[in-house]
Parts: C-alpha cells; sequence; structure tokens
C-alpha cells in the first residue's frame, strides 16, 4: 500500500490548492465577476546582494453586463499583485450603458496623455480596438465598438482613458430625465 503523502493521487482529505490566475484572468469572482490581467510590470531595484524584482499588476474586472472596473496593484510576487489589483478593481466599478451590444453615442475619454474615442458600431462589427481598451470593452460586455487611441499608449492609461469615455455614456432616457424633456 504507497504512503498517501508521497502518493501523486488526490485523497478526499487533502482539497486541491487553487492557483491564482489558473484560467488565464478569466475566471469568475463568486459567480459574478471575471477578471483580465491586461498587464504585469516587473520593477528591479539593485540592492548589496544583488537585485530585488517587485511586480505590478494591471487588472480589469467585469460582469459582462455594464459593470466593470480597473485595478492597479504593487507586490513582490506576480500571484499577490494580481490579487490585490482584484480587489482595488471590485472597489472602483462604473455602471455602462450597452444598448443592443453598443455603446449609444460617440464619447472621448482622457488619462494623462493618453486619449481614446469610441464609436458605436453595427451588429456584427466586433470590438475594433487593441488589446488594453479591447479588455474593458469585453469586461463591460460590449460586443460592437470601434476606437481608437492618441497620445500615449501605455496600458495603464489606456484603460484609465476607457473607463473615463464609458463614465460619460448617457442613454436617451437618462437625457430626456436630466433635461426634463422628450427627445424626439
Amino acid at each position: 500500500m504507497a504512503n498517501p503523502a508521497n502518493s501523486s493521487e488526490r485523497t478526499p482529505d487533502r482539497p486541491q490548492r487553487r492557483q491564482p490566475g489558473g484560467s488565464g484572468g478569466k475566471e469568475a469572482r463568486g459567480g459574478e465577476f471575471a477578471e483580465k490581467v491586461v498587464k504585469v510590470r516587473r520593477c528591479a531595484t539593485v540592492v548589496k546582494g544583488g537585485r530585488r524584482f517587485s511586480f505590478a499588476g494591471l487588472v480589469v474586472v467585469g460582469n459582462g453586463r455594464g459593470r466593470v472596473g480597473c485595478g492597479y496593484a504593487k507586490a513582490n510576487e506576480v500571484p499577490p499583485a494580481v490579487e490585490k489589483a482584484i480587489k482595488d478593481g471590485m472597489k472602483n466599478l462604473i455602471d455602462v450603458p450597452v444598448e443592443s451590444g453598443t455603446i449609444p453615442h460617440r464619447v472621448e475619454g482622457l488619462s494623462g496623455t493618453s486619449r481614446v474615442i469610441l464609436l458605436p458600431a453595427s451588429p456584427g462589427t466586433g470590438i475594433i480596438a487593441g488589446a488594453a481598451v479591447r479588455a474593458v470593452c469585453e469586461s463591460a460586455g460590449i460586443r460592437d465598438v470601434l476606437s481608437k487611441a492618441h497620445g500615449s499608449t501605455n496600458p495603464v492609461n489606456l484603460v484609465k482613458a476607457a473607463l473615463d469615455g464609458l463614465k460619460q455614456l448617457r442613454t436617451r432616457s437618462d437625457v430626456e430625465r436630466l433635461r426634463g424633456v422628450t427627445l424626439s
């Protein structure tokens, strides 16, 4: 009989350890939110014994039904940095009005020297965007959108600029309610 401690078989009394971000960063949290790791950065500081590395993670979280946020966090290893970024992203969620898979109107978001323009698109177009803006749009549940990034292409600023643009979106009913009129 093999010793269970040395065996590679899984025993019922030993729970399986969860690997952080195990499914490519798309694992659902609490059955509702999914996260996408946009960028992991490595920073090195030179100390007496050599180099000491630290890591920063940029993560976009969303439920695919109009709620999205981003988080940025640093740690001494990658998994803790990603976990901290996910927690930060859950604190910074915004609501995005999605009408039949696209956005209601053209918007322009700014962050630092990055500028992102988002345009509504007809059904079947898909998400025409770079990796950072695509992660934001997919997490928000937008299926058809055109985008253009101007200025800095830093992923952190692009994600923040895309979220800034999505914050500015208003539906027709929102505008009618805010102005107190009916639009034809």
